[in-house]
């Protein structure tokens, strides 16, 4: 049992495979944040948002601890990360089976700490899901497989703004040299934005779900 807790936005328009898209948020937030898009996202979509499992008070949740000290300055637990990866993995696994959802058609959002782990783990769990949307985050190195997997198919879409002052967009801008190399087929966008999804961005996700539905 992953033990997530969620909140589901039932498909307007009911088909057999009913395609699934889930939705993880950021570093300090909760389930209800990226919720807020699901009336405007495509009607077809059984919607899923996941709360972390790490609860900061105040109604605030992460994926994994982010620690400060003197030495090290910021940095990640990758072993919470990969406890999370793996919650992540069987939640999945336990929403597609309680709503029989098409299993060729798994959406995974992601925003910022979200979307770090919305890329470790397509690579953790190959195809597990086949599309990614990675928004303001990036591709941890810390949090890849020694050997990575030659079988993935799925497909990702990532974008950044250009003046975020939490996850600098340099680091993202390596995302899609490292997906080419491995011969993923990606989209990767910026908008003059900061940390945060921009009206553009927004409707460039939603026109990316329609045209991979």
């Amino acid at each position: 049992m992953s033990n997530l807790h969620y909140i589901v936005r039932e498909p307007k328009i009911k088909t057999e495979q009913t395609p699934l898209l889930i939705l993880l948020h950021g570093y300090g937030s909760n389930e209800q944040d990226l919720f807020s898009f699901a009336e405007e996202l495509p009607e077809e979509f059984l919607i899923v948002s996941a709360q972390a499992p790490l609860s900061m008070g105040f109604g605030g949740f992460a994926w994994y601890s982010i620690n400060f000290d003197d030495i090290n300055g910021k940095f990640s637990d990758i072993k919470e990360a990969k406890e999370s990866i793996h919650k992540i993995a069987i939640f999945i696994d336990e929403i597609q089976a309680k709503y029989q959802t098409n299993p060729d058609k798994t959406f995974l959002l992601g925003f910022s700490q979200g979307a770090i782990l919305s890329y470790s783990l397509s690579f953790f769990y190959p195809n597990k899901v086949q599309y990614v949307i990675a928004l303001s985050g990036y591709i941890n190195k810390e949090l890849l497989r020694t050997e990575m997997p030659s079988n993935i198919k799925t497909e990702y879409y990532c974008s950044h703004g250009t003046v975020d002052q939490v996850l600098p967009v340099a680091w993202a801008r390596e995302s899609k040299p490292f997906l080419d190399n491995l011969g993923l087929k990606n989209e990767y966008s910026e908008y003059n934005f900061g940390h945060g999804v921009a009206p553009q961005n927004f409707f460039s996700v939603k026109n990316w779900l329609v045209k991979n539905l």
